[in-house]
């Protein structure tokens, strides 16, 4: 029997995002993942991706929403450093929110969900890393009754301890996309969601 997610079970396939009419969240894009102990693997390509979605949407004056790491001084996400700063190609730009967060929702003790709106609301999601704050922030959206997508090659994972051994990175960003898509959220590529095809 094929597999099917529960979204298909209960008729509610996931629709093809239109930028122009959901809010844009950015998901820790931050140097601690370009390298050290946090670097990603596939970090490059997801950034490519992220910024070709990015640069669209300000195309279409979506809503764009910057959630960054607070981490502890001279520490992993250290806001005052480099590690802390967002990845240079996809910065904030003036009139676009920048919330901070220490924790891995970008919805615990932020102002997120009243800044998107009302129950309803079309969000689309991108960014580090897929199984962490990636992965708990659009579950927490399902929660305020937000309507998500992901864009699936503009995130990235990192390779994981797991009980049987390393598991790889790219095993990890399938699995964690694989259970985000059974209930949370539509899983979109950046050309879908370009509409490259």
């Amino acid at each position: 029997m094929t597999p099917r997610t529960l979204l298909s079970l209960y008729g509610r396939e996931p629709r093809l995002p239109s930028l122009a009419d959901a809010a844009l969240v950015l998901i820790d894009y931050q140097n601690d993942y370009l390298t050290g102990p946090l670097a990603l693997p596939d970090a490059a390509a997801a950034i490519a991706a992220a910024e070709r979605v990015l640069m669209a949407a300000r195309g279409k004056g979506t809503r764009i929403f910057h959630i960054l790491q607070r981490g502890s001084a001279g520490g992993l996400f250290d806001r005052a450093g480099w590690g802390g700063a967002p990845i240079e190609q996809l910065a904030p730009v003036p009139g676009e929110a920048v919330i901070e967060k220490t924790r891995p929702s970008g919805f615990f003790e932020t102002d997120l969900a009243a800044r998107l709106g009302m129950a309803g609301t079309g969000v689309i999601f991108m960014g580090f890393m897929t199984h962490m704050c990636v992965s708990t922030t659009v579950r927490a959206a399902l929660d305020y009754g937000f309507v998500s997508s992901l864009v699936t090659d503009a995130c990235a994972a990192r390779d994981l301890p797991g009980p049987n051994g390393v598991v790889a990175a790219r095993s990890v960003h399938e699995a964690e996309l694989a259970a985000l898509g059974d209930r949370f959220a539509g899983l979109f590529t950046a050309a879908q969601i370009l509409g490259e095809g």
